[in-house]
């Protein structure tokens, strides 16, 4: 089957981008990748993008495809063997999830760039509730449990990815709290397709852009970023 064209446009640091570029390598879909600044992005991006969000995927090099678990499943859709299950259910379970991941995203970015320390403790126990559901779901559900890649899996990587590398005692990710989470991660690290998902200098760009935001989680959580970055 030949492939369209795919351009992926992207901010290198956008969670929801990673989950993207995890599916197009891990389906070995050849694409082009452009990075913008979303602080001041450029008018074709304004124009093509209805929500002004990034990831958008340009199919063909005129068609423009937007919304990350949207592009995720046309990738899949276009480059079999599905990671997407068989069944209505399934498939509908699977969105939900993806959902659910897509909420945590947003919590961990809050916990991220909380102004203050009442916000800061406030979205870490909220991310914490959230890392207890996802460990307790492993335990038996067998949409999560399973051993092969997943559309989930390509949204789980990058918010963990994020965890991992902040090394800090009020981190929401405590790897021996969450052991089948930690085995997950351990498995999806190790993956090409997640490994080369972002820059080598990722952690260091990550610090750069928190210090600067404004207010005391950025600061607070770029300095625990800088032995890695």
């Amino acid at each position: 089957m030949k492939l369209p064209h795919l351009h992926l446009i992207s901010f290198d640091l956008c969670p929801f981008v990673q989950r993207s570029v995890i599916t197009l390598k891990y389906k070995q879909a050849p694409f082009e990748v452009t990075y913008i600044d979303l602080a001041d992005p450029p008018d074709w991006f304004r124009e093509q993008s209805p929500l002004g969000k990034v990831p958008i995927l340009k199919v063909d090099h005129d068609t423009v495809l937007f919304e990350s678990a949207v592009i995720n499943e046309y990738v899949d859709a276009i480059t079999p063997p599905p990671l997407m299950p068989d069944t209505p259910l399934q498939q509908a379970r699977t969105r939900a999830w993806i959902e659910y991941l897509g909420e945590q995203t947003m919590t961990q970015y809050r916990w991220m760039t909380a102004t203050d320390e009442a916000a800061f403790e406030m979205e870490r126990h909220a991310a914490s509730r959230g890392l207890e559901r996802l460990e307790r779901e492993l335990a038996g559900d067998p949409l999560l449990a399973g051993h092969a890649f997943t559309l989930i899996d390509a949204t789980l990587a990058p918010i963990l990815l994020r965890y991992s590398l902040i090394d800090d005692i009020d981190n929401p990710w405590e790897p021996e709290a969450y052991p089948r989470l930690a085995e997950r991660w351990e498995t999806l690290r190790g993956m090409d397709a997640v490994s080369t998902s972002v820059p080598d200098d990722f952690a260091a760009r990550l610090a750069a852009y928190l210090r600067a935001q404004k207010g005391f989680a950025p600061a607070h959580i770029a300095s625990r970023l800088a032995d890695t970055a």
